[in-house]
């Protein structure tokens, strides 16, 4: 993986905003399209390290398969909520733009300037 990559769901207005942004910037990043590519459990789970939250925090609430497995359950763990995330990606908030050892949540898009 590149040093920098956006986590990109084209049909997602504020992650083709982000995209934008980081282009106007010229940055010279890699896009990673999570709902098509294969998303590895250590991938995933540095990630939310470098965005120093926990897995819960990255959910999508609005999700069907949030509510489907009962994902407002305080008592899931962190590692059953990132297994849910790889099995069902669409719960994963997206953009999330890293840089390095950092990385942000796009939302809203301009977030990911914090970084670069």
């Amino acid at each position: 993986m590149a040093k920098a990559f956006l986590f990109h769901n084209p049909r997602c207005s504020k992650s083709r905003q982000a995209l934008n942004l980081l282009e106007q910037e010229k940055e010279n990043f890699e896009i990673f399209t999570y709902l098509d590519e294969k998303l590895e459990e250590d991938f995933l789970k540095e990630i939310i390290q470098k965005l120093g939250i926990s897995p819960r925090n990255l959910l999508r609430t609005g999700e069907s398969a949030y509510k489907e497995n009962n994902l407002k359950d305080s008592n899931i763990s962190d590692e059953e909520i990132i297994n849910l995330m790889i099995e069902y990606p669409k719960l994963i908030e997206r953009p999330i733009y890293v840089k390095g050892s950092k990385a942000i949540v796009g939302r809203p898009p301009e977030n990911v300037l914090k970084i670069i």
